[in-house]
């Protein structure tokens, strides 16, 4: 499955009829995803448009660390994928034309990057702790993909504040926020969280994986490829963060402490977004009946289900 991409309801196996397009040494920063003291250089070797090349590469990427992250034989390849371009075509109701779904995503979207960086800031500051070359490799993996995940959605977040979408205010407030968390809490109380919150992506990139359903919310192929793509790779690093916390000596009442403010959390805030970002929104403040069904859908769909709160 790592060398596939999910497309739709079906998996589609890598294209090889046309030749790499080579990156000629141009360094490619996934930019406020990771701190500046491990930021990725990230060279694709090669590099390709998963819009044009269903092929997603896999690539080399040094840290000013010094450390090399090699995709071959590693449980945690780094792939260099490029959707902005394609991003321009999104339109306001990217999710099938329904308003309440696409504001929930878009609202996911918009907790990503820093969420990501945040993870990639609570791992990188044990990796001098780690002595399992496995697991130190699987970091270097994890860091690798998130990255690029915080790249590609701040990407995609830019379209969506073009369409109106409070993006750019939730990035702001999540950055925030776990800064001021980064401020109080221990090294592995962030991981805890970072263990808690994977569990949440993992739940999600399960639900995208496996049905058919819950993929054809993203009608449009852009937004349904970056969310696929993203949930292929939650799976392949989910349990990273979970290993790395047992490893330094997390304990389970802890993880279970962190496990229940997360649930609160994470849902409370997605719902307050939600909420929010919908009642700015003209469209759904003129239609109010059909923002009402719109509602009414999402309760019904694989997102609101006993699965997707597991």
């Amino acid at each position: 499955m790592a060398d596939q991409l999910a497309d739709g309801g079906a998996v589609r196996s890598r294209s090889t009829s046309r030749p790499p397009v080579l990156d000629k040494g141009r360094v490619t920063r996934s930019e406020a995803v990771v701190p500046i003291r491990h930021r990725q250089r990230l060279r694709a070797t090669p590099r390709y448009d998963i819009l044009t090349d269903v092929k997603i590469s896999t690539h080399r990427a040094t840290t000013t660390q010094g450390y090399d992250t090699k995709s071959v034989d590693r449980t945690v390849p780094v792939r260099d994928v490029h959707l902005e371009r394609a991003f321009a075509s999104v339109p306001k109701y990217f999710a099938n034309g329904d308003i309440v779904m696409s504001h929930m995503f878009a609202v996911l979207s918009a907790t990503f990057p820093d969420g990501e960086s945040y993870f990639v800031r609570s791992v990188a500051g044990v990796q001098d702790r780690i002595n399992d070359e496995t697991l130190a490799s699987n970091i270097e993996g994890f860091i690798g993909q998130e990255s690029m995940h915080g790249r590609e959605h701040r990407a995609f977040n830019a379209r969506l504040a073009e369409l109106g979408y409070p993006t750019r205010a939730i990035e702001r407030y999540t950055d925030r926020a776990y800064r001021l968390l980064e401020r109080v809490g221990t090294s592995r109380i962030h991981l805890a969280v970072t263990a808690a919150l994977e569990h949440y992506t993992a739940t999600l990139a399960e639900m995208l994986l496996t049905d058919p359903d819950a993929r054809g919310v993203f009608e449009h192929d852009a937004v349904r490829r970056l969310f696929v793509w993203h949930a292929l790779e939650e799976a392949e690093h989910k349990a990273v963060a979970f290993d790395t916390y047992r490893h330094v000596g997390g304990s389970e009442r802890m993880r279970r402490l962190a496990m229940t403010a997360v649930d609160l959390d994470f849902l409370l805030e997605l719902v307050a977004m939600t909420a929010v970002s919908v009642s700015l929104d003209p469209v759904a403040r003129r239609h109010p009946l059909r923002t009402l069904r719109s509602a009414a859908l999402l309760m019904r769909s694989p997102f609101a289900s006993a699965k997707a709160a597991r």
